[in-house]
């Protein structure tokens, strides 16, 4: 059984311009992961479902974009099950940078 990893990103951009960030930067989010290969992904709405492969191991999630902030949840299996308090804070954190204001500079 996989373990679920919650993060939940306040940004103030709203739904086009956060869901137009993620798109594009939805490689730099995996790579937290682990990721190697193929990403896929696709948009319901304003929700996003991805799979990807990460040391073997196959990860799945959703990225649900709200008005104020995006959740992202992503499934953890087995070995990675283990390190799911890393995983959630590097998530949190390059998910920040994404949905963040613009550096100044």
């Amino acid at each position: 059984m996989s373990k679920p990893v919650v993060v939940t990103i306040p940004h103030e951009l709203g739904k086009a311009e956060a869901r137009r960030r993620i798109d594009e930067g939805i490689g730099r989010l995996t790579s937290q992961i682990g990721a190697v290969g193929e990403i896929k992904q696709a948009w319901d709405g304003d929700l996003m479902r991805f799979s990807l492969l990460a040391i073997g191991q196959t990860v799945t999630g959703t990225i649900d974009i709200q008005e104020r902030e995006a959740r992202l949840e992503v499934h953890l299996p087995g070995i990675f099950a283990m390190i799911a308090n890393k995983v959630k804070g590097r998530l949190r954190d390059e998910g920040q940078i994404l949905l963040g204001p613009p550096k100044k500079g």
